[in-house]
């Protein structure tokens, strides 16, 4: 029979060995990584309130709607409009299920420790459950009819579930990737084409005629929020400090495995 101090070391060796890395960084690092992760998360939440009392009053930010989905009504070409549809359809609710699907299952398959596909997946299952609430909550009507280009959509508009959840899959992604790395050109490359492709997003929903503008800012409002927990959650779990100054040799982000290989 197992006793329990074998069965602690048993989940004790599960846990370095599958699921989260720890990694060691300076005092100062963490406590900046909790920083980060409370200033998006508070400007998400008062961002996403604005804009919530301006749609429930028709007012404040609420202005803004129908000026620019003229705006961008107004930019209609035939080939632009073949472009919205092509984004539509990759970040839609079919393909990018199936996107989010397999960089999950690959990542788990393909990487050491399981910790960061399943706060990937946790953080994306999060962001779904807080739109499908927050839409039959505000109940929102889309714009009408005419202006949608594609198939008729009834479902509520506010906020914007494409965007949300291509907003939470590239900001919660590119953050657990790039936390890892070293190299800083490669980390505002990747924040480049984050917002890149999200603004992408955001001009074809209302381009098309599905959301309000503020629909999709209400759904990267609420991405900020997620992404700051994702980072607060990722800290606690698997960052360990250290004091600023180390000895020689040791190098700031190296994990406790990784050392211990090092020192075999």
């Amino acid at each position: 029979m197992t006793t329990a101090p074998e069965a602690r070391g048993v989940m004790q060796r599960f846990h370095a060995n599958y699921l989260a890395e720890v990694r060691e960084v300076p005092a100062s690092s963490r406590r900046n990584l909790f920083i980060i992760a409370a200033v998006l998360a508070a400007v998400g939440l008062v961002s996403f309130l604005v804009i919530l009392v301006g749609v429930q009053n028709r007012d404040g930010l609420a202005g803004i709607d129908k000026p620019v989905q003229a705006w961008l009504e107004g930019m209609r070409t035939p080939v632009l409009t073949v472009v919205m549809a092509i984004v539509a359809t990759v970040f839609g609710p079919i393909a990018m299920p199936i996107i989010i699907l397999v960089t999950t299952v690959w990542w788990g398959f393909a990487a050491r420790h399981a910790w960061r596909p399943l706060l990937l997946a946790g953080g994306m299952l999060t962001g779904l459950v807080i739109v499908q609430v927050l839409a039959r909550v505000v109940g929102r009507e889309r714009p009408p009819i005419s202006t949608m280009l594609l198939e008729v959509d009834h479902t509520p508009s506010f906020p914007s579930g494409h965007v949300m959840g291509l907003t939470d899959f590239l900001l919660i992604t590119t953050f657990l990737v790039f936390s890892r790395w070293r190299n800083p050109v490669w980390t505002v490359i990747a924040f480049i084409v984050t917002v890149t492709l999200v603004t992408a997003t955001v001009a074809c929903r209302v381009y098309l005629g599905y959301h309000w503008p503020t629909d999709v800012l209400a759904s990267i409002s609420l991405s900020l929020v997620v992404l700051g927990a994702v980072i607060a959650v990722d800290t606690w779990r698997t960052v360990r400090a250290v004091p600023d100054t180390k000895p020689a040799g040791v190098t700031p982000g190296q994990s406790l495995a990784s050392r211990a290989r090092k020192n075999a």
